[in-house]
């Protein structure tokens, strides 16, 4: 989304927000008010995956909104915004596609934006899929708090009080294997270089560089592209827009594991429509655990 106030929002499935037009949101949840469609009644709790409009209500074509299934989330209708929306799935077929987790390897996972939406589902998905050791950086010590006690990560690392070099040589002594990486720029770099041979880095945002004019992935340092070449690490942008196909498959997966109580689910909410933008600003700035959402209203 913050990509979208650039005139080159560097990828090909959203464009820039144009002037004198509602903004639109990643996705929303609400309720039916009056259809003209017969797929649709009033009071149907509905979803949009993308485009999903800031304001308190808009007029939809019924082929661009999902009926929520109430038997799946109950009265928990956000989480289709989190744990079974996008959200959920980046998280488990980035892993799935390509983090190449194998149980038997004993692998070491390291999760930067370990707190966040997407960040605080990998870092438990790799843990579930059998990882030895999940290793999560975030910004505070509210967070790291956060993914020890509640998400059961081993090891947390707050990269604003810590030297991140030193905790992940004492932490990870053989190498890091797969490397979930939201977060980009310095940090990642400083991860990459702890990288094992024939590792895997899984290219999913680089929320530190977005407020930059610079092309989506971000360029990398000429040291950094040698220690990739040398140690045989794959960095390949994932996008889960690419794999619909497992959809179905992903999101059977993380209801299973969501209501066995294996998956654990957080949202921080920002009520009313008029704080929108503080909500986006918060979570640029790291204000928040888990998924940010804005409650415009109740239904």
């Amino acid at each position: 989304m913050r990509c979208r106030m650039n005139e080159d929002t560097g990828v090909h499935y959203i464009h820039p927000w144009n002037l004198g037009q509602c903004v639109e949101g990643f996705g929303g949840v609400g309720k039916v008010e009056k259809s003209n469609s017969k797929r649709f009644q009033e009071g149907d709790i509905v979803t949009m995956g993308l485009n999903w409009m800031w304001q308190t209500y808009f007029v939809s074509e019924a082929a661009a909104l999902e009926k929520v299934d109430r038997t799946v989330v109950g009265d928990h209708v956000s989480l289709v915004l989190s744990c079974f929306g996008l959200t959920g799935l980046t998280a488990l077929l980035g892993i799935w596609v390509k983090g190449h987790i194998k149980p038997s390897c004993n692998q070491t996972v390291v999760v930067s934006g370990a707190a966040g939406a997407t960040g605080s589902l990998a870092g438990q998905i790799a843990k579930i899929e059998g990882c030895k050791q999940v290793v999560g950086i975030c910004g505070s010590d509210e967070k790291c708090h956060f993914l020890l006690k509640e998400l059961s990560f081993d090891v947390s690392v707050n990269y604003k009080t810590e030297s991140v070099e030193e905790r992940l040589k004492k932490t990870c002594p053989d190498g890091i294997d797969v490397y979930f990486d939201n977060v980009g720029g310095e940090l990642s770099d400083t991860v990459i270089k702890q990288m094992a041979e024939n590792s895997h880095i899984i290219l999913c945002g680089q929320i530190s560089q977005y407020n930059q004019d610079v092309p989506y992935p971000p360029p990398i340092s000429p040291e950094i592209t040698k220690i990739l070449q040398e140690r045989k690490i794959t960095r390949e942008r994932f996008l889960v827009l690419n794999y619909p196909e497992m959809y179905e498959e992903a999101l059977k997966q993380l209801v299973e594991w969501l209501r066995s109580g294996k998956l654990k689910v957080k949202e921080t909410v920002e009520h009313g429509l008029e704080n929108t933008p503080r909500a986006f600003i918060s979570m640029m700035n790291g204000g928040n655990i888990g998924k940010q959402l804005v409650c415009v209203s109740v239904p």
